[in-house]
């Protein structure tokens, strides 16, 4: 899981996405699990699909550090992994 950019200049908006680890940033996407708005509301920041992000999460899927964050930040509990 990582962020994948959108919006415009000096407008960042994210999407939380699932891409193979592998894959170019720019590349297709498997699934899209959330949102993140940095300039909005602290309450509206993150908006997530919580039910797949935990199957995702059961699947395997490791979040990049930013979104595990974020995931943790709205109450979404993501375990450390060994390698960490």
């Amino acid at each position: 899981m990582r962020l994948k950019r959108f919006g415009s200049k000096k407008r960042p908006d994210y999407r939380i996405v699932v891409m193979d680890s592998r894959a170019n940033t720019q590349s297709r996407t498997l699934d899209e699990v959330g949102q993140y708005h940095p300039l909005a509301e602290k309450d509206q920041q993150v908006v997530l699909k919580v039910e797949k992000i935990k199957d995702w999460l059961a699947k395997g899927a490791q979040p990049s550090d930013t979104v595990k964050s974020l995931l943790n930040r709205s109450g979404v509990t993501v375990a450390r992994t060994s390698q960490e």
